[in-house]
């Protein structure tokens, strides 16, 4: 065996192991930042590991040939966080033909219990802590208080699940949805709500705007690149949940609005073609194996 490239994907036991034997080779070694872990810890009390972590990130990042990220601002933190190796952006692609507003299906609305004239907030992820689950939760919760006509969709499955049913017990868990059903439910709600800052690329949220919706999410690093604030949906400080209910608020009262946002987060969508961003990624391989590195 005698592979050209090494691609390593953690810097965990194992990708350390593979380090070291990819550097015994004498091998061309490229990695990718897909998880931001050092974003997690506050949510289980344990942000006094966060030096700890970025250490061990140095030590592995700065051994490599070459660092994707998924879009300029993470690989603004990692640079921050002395993250000196090249880096390239290698952002998320989207299957525009399953993820589109043609999928919306007033049968599918039905059969959930959503009124025609309800408007469905929807959140697709992981029902975990970091997800940012308790602003999702509080949001939805004040806009009805305020009499507003909104219904929670919550796709997804986890630990938090039990704890947001008690919270939203109006909203309809569906959990894990894949196919055709995950295409009909993005497409037959109205407004995106994605608080997270956890993440290194929003997939749920390009899928979101696929599906021609608008988007309102935290003005982090995983969604700050892919929403255009006013454009295409909205960015609001992370967890500053009266921001996030007065950004959704303006959707839900505003139909023509959801609707020119929601066709220009489409139209932005559009953008992330699966072909043209896995080819570049193939381009790069090819000069990290001939021993050529650019930085972004």
């Amino acid at each position: 065996w005698n592979p050209d490239v090494v691609h390593l994907a953690t810097p965990d036991r194992l990708g350390f192991a593979a380090l070291k034997w990819a550097e015994k080779e004498g091998l061309p070694i490229v990695s990718s930042y897909h998880t931001h872990f050092p974003s997690y810890l506050s949510y289980y009390r344990a942000g006094a590991l966060e030096p700890l972590l970025w250490r061990l990130a140095r030590r592995f990042y700065n051994r490599v040939q070459e660092v994707f990220v998924p879009t300029p601002s993470m690989a603004a933190v990692l640079r921050e966080h002395g993250i000196t190796a090249p880096i390239d952006l290698w952002p998320r692609g989207v299957e525009t033909d399953r993820f589109t507003p043609e999928a919306r299906s007033s049968l599918w609305r039905e059969k959930q219990g959503f009124a025609e004239d309800d408007v469905v907030i929807t959140f697709v992820s992981r029902l975990v802590k970091e997800k940012s689950v308790d602003v999702y939760a509080d949001v939805v919760s004040r806009l009805r208080a305020r009499g507003l006509p909104v219904r929670g969709l919550v796709v997804g499955s986890g630990p938090e699940r039990e704890a947001m049913e008690a919270r939203s017990p109006e909203a309809v868990f569906t959990g894990h949805l894949s196919g055709e059903e995950i295409a009909a439910a993005y497409a037959s709600s109205d407004i995106f709500l994605f608080p997270s800052e956890t993440e290194t690329f929003g997939n749920v949220t390009l899928e979101a705007m696929a599906s021609g919706l608008p988007a309102v999410c935290a003005d982090a690093v995983g969604s700050s690149s892919l929403v255009v604030d006013g454009g295409t949906g909205y960015l609001c400080p992370p967890r500053d949940v009266d921001a996030f209910t007065d950004a959704t608020a303006r959707l839900v009262q505003d139909p023509a609005l959801r609707q020119r946002l929601g066709k220009a987060a489409r139209k932005r969508a559009l953008t992330y073609d699966w072909d043209a961003i896995l080819g570049r990624v193939a381009d790069r391989y090819r000069l990290a194996a001939s021993g050529v590195a650019q930085d972004v």
